[in-house]
């Protein structure tokens, strides 16, 4: 597979992000290629990623110019202790704003080290190394940071942008289907809120891509990442556009804060279960049509992503599911802000509701 270079090019920073397949045993090469030269690296490494791999990324640094740090990556270790493991490394080595934090794992792993990269005495470089589907499709790519509290997910964090992300399709090739499932969730939104010739390309390849089949899966990430990077390039801070990507976001961080982060919905699952909450309420609401909005929901019920909201929650989680949203830090005064959808391609932004209508709302849903 030929590599696929996107550039990012935002107001803050230009940055390459590199797709392929088996392209991180070039990792010092790419380095050469962009011209980095870091007196020293701090990688901060996902537990879970496979030995082998991590072997082939150390074999260009020298061992002198590196150290190791490994991270146990769950929503419960997304916080300010895990912040302050990695900032306790940097400070008693003397690491300088020359030298690199490497992210290699997931978003969590992603989002940690990256927030870490952004406080350390105001910004240390940084270089992401995306080891799973979702992270290398979504949270790799916009330069947002964050930790959870238990308030709610990501409601502390910075804008960080990285100097590289390396994408290697290989990595995939480790994953449970679960965790394949859980990055297509966020392909399929961004195929839903911009480009319906992706749209009817994963309605026609899902099966090939969930199967990891090439050239399938390399076009996914690719097209995905595509997506992003053109929202982010025109609205880096989320004033507007940028907000759509959280389509189905409001209602799936609030059903994983509502379950504390237990390994029964991970993240993907939960943007499925949202997008299709935000669905319903936007089909409930008279803003899209029946034909899209059928179109959609049959996507997801044929593709067997998980959809059915009772199978998590009972009626006794709504006041739960409310509060959480409420902390959400995208509302305005005592409404809670949703983004919904008109029809494919077509997401609305300014759309704010009691917490009395989402409450009656939802009851209805989890009697359905």
């Amino acid at each position: 597979m030929k590599k696929l270079n996107l550039r990012i090019n935002s107001k803050s920073k230009y940055y390459p992000i590199i797709i392929g397949s088996n392209i991180i045993s070039g990792f010092s090469n790419i380095l050469k290629k962009y011209h980095f030269k870091f007196s020293r690296y701090l990688f901060v490494i996902d537990e879970n990623v496979p030995k082998p791999i991590i072997k082939t990324i150390h074999k260009s640094i020298k061992k002198s110019k590196k150290k190791i740090h490994f991270f146990k990556a769950t929503e419960k270790n997304k916080n300010q202790k895990s912040v302050n493991g990695i900032l306790k490394i940097l400070l008693d080595e003397n690491y300088s704003r020359e030298d690199c934090l490497v992210a290699i794992g997931g978003g969590i792993t992603g989002d940690v080290t990256a927030f870490a990269a952004s406080t350390f005495k105001r910004g240390i470089n940084f270089i992401n190394i995306p080891t799973t589907f979702l992270s290398q499709v979504d949270s790799s790519i916009g330069g947002k940071t964050g930790i959870n509290t238990k308030n709610g997910k990501n409601l502390i964090g910075t804008f960080y942008q990285p100097k590289l992300v390396i994408s290697d399709t290989n990595f995939l090739k480790t994953l449970k289907k679960r965790e394949i499932i859980c990055g297509y969730a966020e392909v399929l939104k961004h195929a839903i809120i911009a480009n319906k010739r992706f749209y009817l390309f994963l309605n026609k390849n899902i099966k090939k891509i969930l199967k990891l089949e090439s050239p399938f899966i390399e076009n996914s990430v690719f097209e995905s990442c595509k997506i992003k990077k053109n929202i982010v390039e025109k609205d880096e801070k989320e004033n507007g556009l940028r907000k759509t990507l959280n389509f189905g976001h409001t209602f799936a961080h609030a059903y994983e804060a509502t379950l504390n982060y237990s390994k029964k919905l991970n993240h993907g699952e939960a943007v499925i279960l949202g997008m299709k909450t935000a669905l319903n309420f936007s089909y409930k609401n008279n803003l899209i049509n029946k034909s899209n909005y059928t179109e959609i929901i049959e996507h997801i019920k044929h593709s067997k992503l998980p959809n059915k909201l009772n199978n998590f929650f009972s009626l006794k989680d709504i006041k739960k599911i409310i509060s959480f949203m409420s902390n959400d830090k995208k509302n305005k005064a005592n409404k809670i802000n949703l983004i919904l959808l008109k029809r494919i391609t077509k997401p609305i932004i300014k759309n704010h509701y009691s917490k009395k209508y989402l409450f009656k709302f939802l009851k209805k849903e989890l009697n359905n």
